[in-house]
């Protein structure tokens, strides 16, 4: 199922297709190769002084990386992410080795995030973010220092039909129409 965008101007097809299911095929396999252009996408992300704060625990389903970062969702995040092919845990370096903040390190790593989700749609994924999980299990789970921020769950996998799903409220979003503020709402100071 496709839900383009409706954009105030054309946008590349990849944008313009790009939404978050929740609908996996429990079945699809991702191959290492396209899990590893997914995350050279990301690798080769913009930051700030070319810091590269962000780091990613990589969680393929059937190990126990996967089960661990299931048992950390929240609420019915348990209930559809598990069909997904993959898990990635986003993460940033938000503390410097002097013990300075690194005040662009989530910017940064969201753009890794970006650029990754494009990758995987290029190559016939979708992804879901997933904020609803909880960090200091995560953190203690994976051994994240002090320094290290998790951010974000990225379900990855081939997008299965809306009616796999188990929970009628979860169909109906699946279903339901792409929104988005309009961009006159977005901008703060001046106009187009």
């Amino acid at each position: 199922m496709k839900k383009m965008a409706d954009s105030s101007v054309e946008l590349h097809p990849i944008l313009a297709q790009r939404w978050s299911p929740r609908s996996y095929d429990g079945s699809a396999e991702l191959s290492i190769a396209d899990l590893t252009g997914i995350l050279e996408a990301a690798r080769w992300a913009p930051s700030s002084n070319n810091s590269q704060p962000w780091r990613f625990v990589v969680a393929r389903r059937g190990d126990l990386r996967f089960a661990q970062l299931i048992d950390a969702m929240a609420g019915f995040n348990k209930e559809w992410s598990p069909k997904a092919s993959a898990f990635i845990l986003v993460a940033a370096v938000t503390t410097a080795a002097d013990g300075k903040a690194r005040p662009a390190a989530l910017y940064d790593a969201g753009l890794a995030a970006s650029l990754l989700t494009v990758e995987a749609n290029h190559r016939g994924q979708v992804v879901h973010q997933i904020g609803g999980f909880d960090h200091e299990v995560v953190k203690r789970d994976f051994n994240l220092g002090s320094e290290i921020t998790p951010i974000a769950i990225l379900a990855i996998g081939k997008q299965a039909p809306a009616d796999e799903l188990e929970n009628a409220a979860l169909i109906e979003r699946e279903l339901s129409g792409r929104t988005r503020v309009p961009l006159t709402q977005l901008i703060l100071s001046g106009s187009l």
